[in-house]
C-alpha cells in the first residue's frame, strides 16, 4: 500500500466505526456493563477483525477484547490501548461523519446552525489542502476514542501483511466505558504480560501525556424534612436548599471553567430531588495528591455543616476514579523516551502536554504499575458537536505506533 492508500484506509475504518452508537450512559455504572449494548456491537466487530488478520484473541466477562500478535524475535512485550465508547456531554448517537478532501481554509459550515470557526480552531491552518473529518453537526463526532481503535487496527493489519517485521509480543486492548470511569474496573490484569501499554487516546497531532488528574466523584444525598407550606415554619427542613447552598460554596475559582494548566477544580454535575431528599453529584480534580485529598475533605465539611445548619442530614458517598499516572511513567522513563526517540527519527514534533483528565492508562499504571503514556491521534474539540480531525494527525499516530514496535524490537 502507498501512503495515500495508508491515509484513506484509516479515513475509511474511523469513518465506519463512528457509525456504532457506542455512546456510554452514566446512569448505568454498576448495573449493566458495559453501559451501552452498542459498545458490545463494537467489541465483537473489533474481536472478529482481529481474529480474521490471525490474532490470538480474547472477549470474556470484562467486556475487553485482547489480542496478542506473536513475536517474531525475543524482545519486551508492548501493548497498545483505544476504548469504544464515546461521551454523553452532547448527542453521540447516529454519527454522520462527514469527509472534507481538501479543506479550504475557511469557517466548516455544518447543520442546525453549528460552524466550527477558523479563529477558534488555529490546527486547521495547518490542514489547508488537507483531508479532515467532522460530523454533521448534530452529534459529537467520535475522535475520543475510535481513532485510537482505527490507528492500532491499521497498524496491526500492516505487521500482519508484512511478516518480516521483527518485533515482540504485541497485545492491543480496546476496553469499554472509559468515559463513565468504570470501564476499567473489570481489566483482565492477570492476562497482561506488556512492559508498557500506550494509549491512543490523546488529542491534537503532537500531543502526548504522562499525567493526568487525580479524579474523584462525590455523591452527596441531603435529606430534609417535608411539610405543608403553609405550616412550614420550624418544622421544614428544604432538603434542595441543602444541596443548593452546597453548590454556591463551592469556590467559582476552582471551577473547570475557571482553571487550566496544573490547577484542579471542583465541578457539581447534577442536582435533583425534593424537599424531602436531594441528590448532588460533584467531581472533583487535581494533579497533586494532597491537594486532591484536601478537596474531598473540604466538600465533605462544607456538606456536613450545611446540613447541620438546616437540621437536616446527609449521606456522603466518595469514589476515587483514578489517580495520577505521572509517577508509573517518570519511575519507567524509558517508555516515554521511546516515544522522543521514535517522533525525531521519524521527523514528527511532539510535546508533552497535561491531560486535564484521565485515561484507561491511568488505572493500568496505578493498578498493575506499568507505564502507560498517552499518544495523539489528531482529534480535536471533544465531547463537542465541533469535533474534527485530521487524516493527517492520524497518519501521525499510525506511523508513530509502528515506529514504537520496531524501537522495542531492539530492545534484547
Amino acid at each position: 500500500m502507498t501512503e495515500a492508500d495508508i491515509r484513506k484506509a484509516l479515513s475509511r475504518r474511523f469513518i465506519r466505526y463512528t457509525a456504532f452508537d457506542t455512546m456510554s450512559d452514566p446512569g448505568r455504572c454498576g448495573i449493566e456493563r458495559p453501559t451501552t449494548k452498542g459498545q458490545i456491537d463494537m467489541l465483537e466487530d473489533l474481536r472478529g477483525e482481529l481474529e480474521k488478520l490471525g490474532l490470538e484473541t480474547y472477549f470474556g466477562p470484562e467486556f475487553v477484547v485482547q489480542g496478542k500478535l506473536k513475536g517474531n524475535v525475543d524482545a519486551p512485550a508492548i501493548g497498545f490501548m483505544a476504548h469504544v465508547d464515546t461521551a454523553d456531554d452532547v448527542p453521540g448517537n447516529n454519527v454522520k461523519a462527514r469527509y472534507v478532501e481538501s479543506y479550504d481554509g475557511g469557517d466548516i459550515v455544518l447543520s442546525n446552525g453549528i460552524s466550527i470557526l477558523a479563529k477558534d480552531n488555529p490546527g486547521l491552518a495547518a490542514c489547508i489542502g488537507r483531508a479532515i473529518i467532522t460530523s454533521d453537526g448534530t452529534t459529537l463526532l467520535g475522535a475520543d476514542d475510535k481513532a485510537g481503535c482505527a490507528i492500532i487496527m491499521e497498524a496491526i493489519n500492516y505487521l500482519v501483511a508484512h511478516p518480516e517485521i521483527e518485533h515482540g509480543d504485541i497485545e492491543v486492548y480496546f476496553t469499554p466505558d472509559e468515559e463513565t470511569g468504570s470501564g476499567m474496573d473489570m481489566f483482565p490484569y492477570d492476562r497482561l504480560s506488556s512492559n508498557v501499554v500506550y494509549t491512543l487516546d490523546g488529542g491534537a497531532e503532537g500531543e502526548i501525556e504522562t499525567e493526568c488528574f487525580n479524579a474523584a466523584s462525590v455523591a452527596l444525598t441531603f435529606h430534609g424534612n417535608s411539610i405543608h407550606l403553609g405550616s412550614a415554619r420550624g418544622i421544614l427542613v428544604n432538603a434542595v436548599k441543602m444541596a443548593s447552598e452546597t453548590v454556591c460554596a463551592l469556590p467559582h475559582a476552582e471551577s473547570p471553567e475557571a482553571t487550566d494548566g496544573r490547577y484542579g477544580y471542583y465541578c457539581p454535575l447534577e442536582l435533583k430531588g425534593t424537599a424531602t431528599e436531594s441528590t448532588l453529584a460533584i467531581f472533583i480534580r487535581d494533579f497533586d495528591l494532597e491537594n486532591f485529598e484536601a478537596r474531598i475533605r473540604n466538600v465533605r465539611n462544607i456538606a456536613s455543616a450545611i446540613a447541620d445548619i438546616h437540621h437536616g442530614t446527609v449521606d456522603i458517598d466518595v469514589k476515587v476514579s483514578y489517580h495520577n499516572m505521572a509517577e508509573v511513567n517518570k519511575d519507567n522513563p524509558e517508555a516515554t523516551d521511546a516515544i522522543y526517540s521514535v517522533s525525531k527519527k521519524l521527523g514528527i514534533p511532539v510535546r508533552e502536554e497535561l491531560i486535564r483528565g484521565g485515561t484507561d492508562g491511568a488505572r493500568l499504571a496505578e493498578r498493575a504499575g506499568v507505564p502507560s503514556p498517552n499518544i495523539f491521534t489528531g482529534g480535536n474539540n471533544y465531547h463537542s458537536l465541533r469535533e474534527w480531525i485530521s487524516e493527517d494527525g492520524m497518519y501521525s499516530a499510525y506511523r508513530l505506533m509502528l515506529g514504537l514496535v520496531e524501537y522495542w524490537s531492539r530492545i534484547r
